[in-house]
C-alpha cells in the first residue's frame, strides 16, 4: 500500500466519516497549512508562538542530521575499538521510547553493542541492569532534553559510582556519554565528570519529535542502524508531506475528525515486526493532543477482538510491515462490520524513518483541526509538583506519608472511595459500577487505565493483559496499561488534560530490594534510595488525578506482584462481581 495518495478510498471509513476527513483536508489545502508549517508559522496552532516557535526544529532533522553523522560515527567507532560490548541508555519519555523503538524493530548488528533501556525507577529494575552488565565494558547513556530530568540524573549518579568502582576514578567518565540541550544541567555535569563525549542536540526540538535527531539516532547507531538509510526514507516522507499528499496529513484529520465525532480511541493494530513502534506512538498522540478538556487516547497493545467488543469510539490505525499478513483477517472484519480504519503498509524496517516522521506530521494536523498546541504539556508539571513536595516530606522527617486502607485482603491493601469493611470483589465492584453506568452514555464513554509501579516483567505483562481482556469484556471500554513512572513521561498528560472521562487503577507493592541514590557522582552518601522515588512518583500522580477530579483506586500487591494481581483478576470474575 503505497504513501503517494491521500485518497480516502483505500482507508475502509464509512461515507459521512470519510467526506468529514476529505473537508478537513480540503479546508487546510485552501489554508495552505501544510506550507505554513514548512514556513514555521506558529498561527496554524495558536497566536501566541510560546512552546511553538521553538518546537519546530525536527522539521528539517531528515536533513539536518546528516551533517551530523560523522560525529556520531566517530563515538560509535572509538567505543567498539575500545572493546565495549554494550550499552545501557538511561532516560525517560522522548529520550528512551524511541531508542527501545530501535532495539527491539533492528536487533544487534555483529560487532555493534547491545542497547537495554533503563527506564524504571523501581529498584529491581534498577538493580537487574547492575548485576548483568559489566561496567568494565558497557558504555552508559544519560538523555535528556531538559538536562535536570530527577529519574535520569538519579541513574546516572548510580551507574557512575558503580563504574568508578569498577574501572577507578581516572577512566570512569570514558564509559558515559551524554544526549542533551546546549547548557543544560547535563551537558554541565558531562563537562565536569570528563564524560567520553556530550551529544549536544538541536533546542528547537521537543523531546517527544527528538526520534530523528541525536536522541534517536545515536543508539541507533550503536546497534548498527544504517542511520543514512533511515534518514533517506524519513526525507522522503518530508518530500511527500511538501506535495501535499502524505498519509501524514489523512492520518491527521482523520484523527481530529474522529475525536470530534466520539472515535477518540486511537486502537493501534501493528504487525509483530513493527510493533515496537506502538508505545513510541502512543505517548506522540497522547502528551500532544491531551489537554485543554480534550484528547486523542491511544489505545496500544490491547488484543485484538471480534468487532461486537468494540463501541463506537474507535478509530483503527493498522500498521502492517510487507510480508506480515497476521492481522489481515482481523482488521478486515472490523472494517466490514463499519469500524473506520486507517490502512498503511511499511515496506521494510527502514521506513520506520518516514512513518515516524509521517505520524509526527499527523499529529501536529490533529492538533491544528482540534484547536489546540501539540508542543506543551501543561498537565505534566501537577504529579512533579506533588512528588517533589512529598520527597521534601521524607528527606526532612525520614518518612513517607501513609493513608489507612480502606480493604485488607492477605497482602493486598486498597485505597480509595470504597465501603467500610467491604470484600475485595465488593470493592472493586463498586468502583467499577458507577463508571460503567455513565459510560453507558455514548456521549460520555470513557476508558480505564492500569497503571503498574513494579519493574516490568514477561510474567507481569501477562497478568496486566488478561486482566485488561477480562475488564474490556465486562464493561467495553477501551483499556490501556502503563507501567510507572515512564508512563507520566508519556501518557500522564492526557489523563489528567482530557475531557475526565477515564478510569484508573493504580498498583503498587513492597519492593524485595532496594537501591540507594547517590547524593552526587562520585559520592557515596546517599539520603534517597530509588523506592522512596518511585514512591512519591505514585503517590504524586494519584494525587494528581484526584486533585483533576479523576476516578482513581490504588491496589497495593504486597510483595508478590504476580500473585497479587491474579488475586485482583480472581476477585474480578468471580460470578457476584457484575461490573457491567
Amino acid at each position: 500500500m503505497p504513501h503517494e495518495s491521500n485518497d480516502l478510498a483505500r482507508h475502509p471509513i464509512p461515507g459521512p466519516m470519510r467526506d468529514s476527513i476529505q473537508a478537513a483536508l480540503d479546508r487546510m489545502a485552501l489554508e495552505n497549512v501544510v506550507g505554513r508549517i514548512r514556513e514555521r508559522d506558529h498561527t496554524v496552532w495558536a497566536p501566541d508562538p510560546t512552546e511553538i516557535a521553538n518546537r519546530l526544529a525536527w522539521l528539517d532533522s531528515p536533513t539536518a542530521m546528516v551533517s551530523r553523522l560523522s560525529e556520531i560515527d566517530d563515538v560509535v567507532d572509538a567505543v567498539r575499538d575500545d572493546g565495549y560490548t554494550h550499552a545501557l541508555l538511561m532516560g525517560m519519555g522522548g529520550s528512551s521510547l524511541a531508542p527501545e523503538v530501535f532495539r527491539k524493530v533492528f536487533d544487534v548488528a555483529d560487532d555493534f553493542l547491545d542497547l537495554a533501556v533503563l527506564d524504571s525507577t523501581d529498584p529491581a529494575a534498577v538493580r537487574f541492569w547492575r548485576e548483568r552488565l559489566d561496567p568494565a565494558r558497557t558504555l552508559f547513556i544519560p538523555a535528556t532534553k531538559s538536562g535536570g530530568t530527577v529519574e535520569t540524573v538519579s541513574f546516572l549518579k548510580y551507574f557512575y559510582n558503580l563504574t568508578a568502582d569498577t574501572v577507578g576514578e581516572a577512566r570512569v567518565g570514558e564509559h558515559f556519554v551524554a544526549i542533551t540541550d546546549p547548557a543544560s544541567g547535563l551537558a554541565e555535569l558531562a563537562g565536569e565528570l570528563g564524560f567520553r563525549h556530550t551529544f549536544l542536540n538541536d533546542p528547537d526540538i521537543g523531546g517527544r519529535y527528538s526520534a530523528l535527531s541525536m536522541p534517536g539516532l545515536v543508539p541507533a547507531r550503536l546497534i548498527g542502524v544504517d542511520l543514512r538509510r533511515l534518514l533517506e526514507a524519513a526525507q522522503a516522507a518530508v518530500e511527500e508531506c511538501a506535495s501535499g499528499a502524505s498519509d501524514g496529513l489523512v492520518i491527521g484529520a482523520a484523527m481530529a475528525v474522529g475525536a470530534q465525532a466520539g472515535r477518540d480511541k486511537l486502537t493501534l493494530v501493528l504487525s509483530p515486526g513493527i510493533a515496537p513502534l506502538g508505545p513510541w506512538i502512543e505517548q506522540l498522540v497522547a502528551e500532544s493532543t491531551g489537554k485543554e478538556g480534550k484528547g486523542i487516547l491511544p489505545v496500544e497493545g490491547e488484543a485484538v477482538a471480534v468487532p461486537e467488543v468494540y463501541g463506537d469510539d474507535r478509530l483503527f490505525a493498522y500498521l502492517r510491515l510487507a510480508g506480515e499478513d497476521v492481522f489481515d483477517g482481523a482488521v478486515a472484519e472490523l472494517a466490514a462490520a463499519g469500524h473506520p480504519v486507517l490502512y498503511m503498509e511499511v515496506k521494510d524496517t527502514y521506513e520506520l524513518g518516514a512513518e515516524m516522521f509521517r505520524w509526527e506530521m499527523a499529529t501536529i494536523v490533529a492538533g491544528h483541526c482540534m484547536g489546540i498546541n501539540p508542543f506543551d504539556q501543561p498537565n505534566v508539571e501537577a504529579a512533579k509538583v506533588l512528588g517533589r513536595t512529598m520527597t521534601e516530606t521524607y528527606l526532612r522527617d525520614g518518612v513517607l506519608p501513609t493513608d489507612e486502607p480502606a480493604v485488607t485482603d492477605g497482602e493486598l491493601r486498597v485505597y480509595g472511595d470504597v465501603a467500610p469493611d467491604a470484600s475485595l470483589p465488593e470493592a472493586l465492584r463498586s468502583f467499577f459500577a458507577s463508571f460503567a453506568a455513565a459510560s453507558a452514555d455514548p456521549d460520555q464513554r470513557g476508558y480505564l487505565s492500569l497503571h503498574m509501579y513494579a519493574r516490568a516483567t514477561e510474567e507481569t505483562d501477562c497478568a496486566l493483559a488478561k486482566m485488561r481482556t477480562a475488564l474490556r469484556q465486562r464493561l467495553r471500554l477501551a483499556t490501556t496499561v502503563g507501567y510507572g513512572p515512564r508512563f507520566l513521561h508519556s501518557t500522564g498528560q492526557l489523563h489528567k488534560g482530557d475531557a475526565g472521562r477515564g478510569l484508573f487503577l493504580q498498583f503498587t507493592c513492597d519492593d524485595v530490594v532496594d537501591a540507594a541514590i547517590p547524593d552526587t557522582a562520585g559520592d557515596h552518601s546517599s539520603h534517597m534510595t530509588f523506592g522512596v522515588l518511585k514512591a512519591v512518583q505514585a503517590m504524586g500522580d494519584e494525587q494528581a488525578l484526584r486533585n483533576a477530579g479523576r476516578r482513581i483506586l490504588r491496589v497495593h500487591l504486597g510483595p508478590d506482584v504476580v500473585g497479587g494481581l491474579e488475586k485482583v483478576l480472581a476477585a474480578l470474575t468471580l460470578e457476584d462481581n457484575t461490573v457491567s
